[in-house]
Formats: structure tokens, sequence, C-alpha cells
């Protein structure tokens, strides 16, 4: 885990999900190891070329130091139940509260608040394991 001196806040936490959802769809894909095409590169006139659906965007690879700030905030998520995971994981996808809405049947406010606690969980674990005092201490929650 990073060696922090400040304690964790619930915007450091919803950072480090949004760049470690970046960061997995920055991965290469998995692909078969094994298999490829024989067949010689077909040059296409250029009125062809302009139809042609073959230009793949491809985002720039991830850092190493990226990759394992991404393994250790997946870590991270083992200390929330299936739903709050789902949750967390479509807002760092910058998925819409409509969409969030909808998949988990609830207001606006209530999937924002749902959001918040299990971010609140997660820097609860985090500022434990630093040694930071919880800020709330004594509330049942």
């Amino acid at each position: 885990m990073a060696d922090r001196r400040t304690p964790w806040t619930i915007d450091d936490v919803a950072a480090r999900f949004e760049e470690a959802a970046s960061t997995g769809r920055r991965l290469p894909p998995v692909r078969v190891q094994g298999y490829f095409n024989t067949w010689p590169i077909i040059v296409r006139k250029e009125w062809e070329a302009f139809a042609a659906d073959e230009h793949v965007y491809r985002p720039f690879p991830p850092t190493p130091d990226a990759i394992d700030r991404m393994l250790e905030t997946m870590k991270w998520v083992q200390w929330l139940e299936v739903e709050q995971r789902h949750l967390v994981w479509m807002r760092a996808k910058r998925y819409g509260w409509r969409d969030i809405t909808i998949r988990f049947a609830c207001d606006r406010t209530t999937a924002w608040r749902r959001w918040q606690r299990a971010l609140q969980m997660v820097v609860d674990q985090l500022n434990a394991a630093c040694g930071v005092p919880s800020k709330n201490v004594g509330n049942s929650g």
C-alpha cells in the first residue's frame, strides 16, 4: 500500500477508483496466442479507404505505477458488499446517475448516499490501516 502521511478522504478514494477504471480500459486486450493471419494486407483504393472500419483507437498503455495502483485499488473492493462494488465501479466508469438508479431501482439521492457510504467504508479501512482515527467514532451508522 502507498506510504501516506495524510489521512484518506472520500475524494481521494473516488479519484483512485476512477484512475483504476481508466487503467483497466487502457490495458491490452487478452488474445489467444498462436492464431495469426497469413493473408496479405489488402491495398484499398482511396474511395474504399473512406468506408473502411479498420482504424482501431488504441489508447496509450498504462504505466507500471498505474497498474500497481490499480491492483491495490482492486483489493479495496473486498471490504465492500457485492452491490456496493457494482455501485462504486459504475461511478468509477463514469456511468450517469440515471443509469445507476435504473440498475439499483432507487432514487438518485439514495444511490448517491449509498455510494458515499461505500467510499466511507473504504476510507475508514485505509485510515485504520495507517493508524489514523476515524471520524465516525461512536456512530453505529
